[in-house]
């Protein structure tokens, strides 16, 4: 018996011994695989920041950044693909002179102007630069500085008998889908009210589509920013704006909200580009719109309408100079004479 209890003690003493040992390894071994883990995240951490400051200084010497330009792609002439199946028109001249300035290297991300967002919040693209409206969107995007002036407007044929806004009523007006015109006659605050008098509000993809259908007597009239529809009327007699205006507004380039540095790098291209010519140079290449074109008002790219002013201002001055030269002179001359006639009478 005492023999048998012996048996069961060393097996048991055995046991403990074993367990205790698997215990001490299996810590160890998870504390082995601890360390591992930390130093692996260590180096892929390490390796991201590495990466990320590669990423910067090759930025910095502008060398390898891509800038990605988004933009509809048929919103002549501001962005557009032309007959030769290459990337046209105003903002894309501009984003291009915008990389030759800093050294970055073009892509062209056209898109359906519905899809924009989508392609912004995606990464496909940098920034939304399009002949785009800022106002009323000024809180879903971080906007550059403005760079052009715009007017929505009523596009007709001339001889549709249509001459204000109230002829309106019962007609079939189009719009691009996703404008600034489309959220203006949807907008309650906007022209809602007017809209709903038209006899239907056809949407389109593009408005180039729309002038098609114009000019096919599908629809009466388009709802469209001015300097688009310079555009398309250019070369065409047959069609005019309503002398009422929709409303105005403002063209800038959207971001993303936490692009702050990129905006503020543009911005200061903008800027630079203004002031060195370009941007005024790029813009005489599209008559259409040049006139509208904001950045450097008072200077050699400001409106037509506004170096007029100014040339009238500095012909008026110069005349109101004149006319009171003269006046004085004959005051003189009044004087002198009358000093004769006394001196005669005494």
């Amino acid at each position: 018996m005492k023999k048998k209890f012996a048996v069961i003690l060393a097996l048991t003493m055995a046991a403990s011994a074993f367990a205790g040992y698997a215990a001490v390894s299996a810590e160890e071994a998870a504390e082995a695989e601890e360390t591992t883990e930390a130093a692996e995240a260590e180096e892929t951490t390490e390796a991201a920041a590495e990466e990320d400051a590669a990423e910067a200084d090759a930025e910095a010497d502008g060398e390898t950044y891509v800038f990605k330009h988004g933009f509809d792609l048929d919103y002549p002439p501001y962005s557009y693909i032309n007959d030769a199946g290459e990337t046209s028109g105003f903002d894309v001249e501009m984003a291009q002179a915008v990389c030759d300035y800093y050294g970055w290297e073009y892509e062209a991300v056209p898109f359906n102007w519905d899809a924009k967002d989508a392609e912004l919040n995606a990464g496909s693209c940098d920034c939304i630069w399009s002949g785009f409206t800022m106002n009323g969107r000024e809180d879903d995007y971080l906007w550059s500085i403005p760079y052009s002036d715009n007017t929505q407007m009523i596009m007709v044929a001339k001889d549709s008998g249509i001459k204000t806004l109230a002829d309106l009523a019962g007609k079939t007006v189009g719009v691009q889908t996703s404008t600034s015109a489309y959220d203006m006659l949807n907008d309650e605050e906007g022209q809602a009210e007017l809209a709903s008098t038209f006899a239907s509000l056809e949407v389109y993809e593009t408005y180039t589509i729309a002038f098609n259908d114009l000019k096919a007597g599908a629809i009466d009239a388009i709802a469209i920013d001015v300097t688009s529809g310079n555009y398309l009327m250019s070369g065409e007699e047959d069609y005019e704006y309503l002398e009422e205006e929709l409303g105005s507004e403002q063209y800038a380039i959207g971001f993303r909200k936490d692009d702050t540095e990129l905006c503020e790098k543009i911005n200061a291209a903008l800027e630079a580009l203004a002031a060195d010519g370009t941007y005024d140079e790029i813009g005489k290449k599209y008559p259409e719109i040049y006139d509208y074109l904001s950045l450097n008002k008072g200077t050699e790219g400001a409106p037509a309408e506004e170096a007029e002013a100014a040339e009238e201002a500095e012909t008026e001055a110069a005349a109101e100079e004149a006319t009171a030269a003269a006046e004085e002179a004959e005051t003189v001359e009044e004087t002198e004479a009358a000093a004769e006639e006394t001196e005669a009478a005494e």
